[in-house]
């Protein structure tokens, strides 16, 4: 530990570790301070209710903290968050880029930031579309287990939107093995006729996977190589939204 680090840091640094860590000897080694820095920072949090110790010596939450935590959770504007990475994506792949958040069996679109290709995608914020039919939609339904999945096909059933919609629980499910295995999903002309997509998760600070990325294009302009290629500025920026959520990638 630097000899340079603040109170106020070492204090910050405290408080995250009991919020993740159960015991004092694992606060102490997540720190790395003294024992007795760590005491007497923990003996403040807890007489200001930001920590409790519960009858087992495991400290949790305080009441302090919760209160906080919903207040600052209320305040979150999650458009406007994504939003600074959205538009560097845009840049970079100049293509048109979403973010959805889930809505029982559909997803919602968030945002949509257009490139300046001289056409637009047939989307628009607040529209809804279903989870099996959209990139977003089945990379949300890739991080549920096989269970979850089929009960979701059993509730929801496959609409067929176009053509090339997935209709099967059998199509489905294996495309959601390519999904796990290589971290994206494809919307292959399934929404709409001439649009392809890929899409990548975005996890929230409950750990939960309720968000989506995807870059949208005309499947004349784009092969699914061209896509493919396209995927790691995907996964990068899907990455930094779910950290700036509040969320940890898998």
């Amino acid at each position: 530990m630097s000899e340079a680090t603040t109170a106020s840091e070492k204090t910050l640094m405290v408080l995250e570790a009991a919020m993740t860590h159960d015991r004092f000897s694992e606060i102490v080694a997540a720190v790395d301070l003294p024992k007795a820095t760590v005491h007497r920072i923990l003996a403040t949090l807890v007489e200001r209710d930001f920590v409790r110790v519960t009858s087992g010596g495991v400290h949790v939450p305080g009441p302090r903290i919760l209160a906080l935590a919903g207040i600052a959770y209320d305040r979150v504007d999650v458009s406007s968050i994504v939003q600074p990475y959205v538009d560097d994506l845009v840049r970079r792949v100049q293509c048109t880029v979403h973010v959805g958040v889930r809505s029982g069996d559909e997803v919602i679109y968030l945002v949509r930031t257009d490139s300046d290709k001289p056409y637009r995608m047939p989307s628009r914020v607040g529209a809804a579309i279903p989870l099996h039919s959209s990139a977003i939609g089945k990379t949300i339904l890739a991080q549920l287990d096989d269970d979850a999945i089929v009960r979701f096909v059993n509730r929801a059933g496959l609409e067929r939107r176009t053509a090339r919609t997935l209709t099967t629980l059998e199509a489905l499910q294996a495309e959601i093995a390519d999904i796990r295995r290589d971290g994206y999903a494809f919307d292959r002309e399934e929404n709409v006729p001439g649009v392809v997509c890929i899409g990548a998760a975005i996890r929230d600070h409950t750990g939960h996977c309720n968000y989506g990325l995807s870059i949208s294009t005309l499947a004349l302009e784009h092969t699914e190589d061209q896509l493919v290629a396209m995927s790691g500025d995907l996964l990068k920026t899907a990455s930094d939204i779910t950290h700036a959520l509040g969320g940890a990638a898998r």
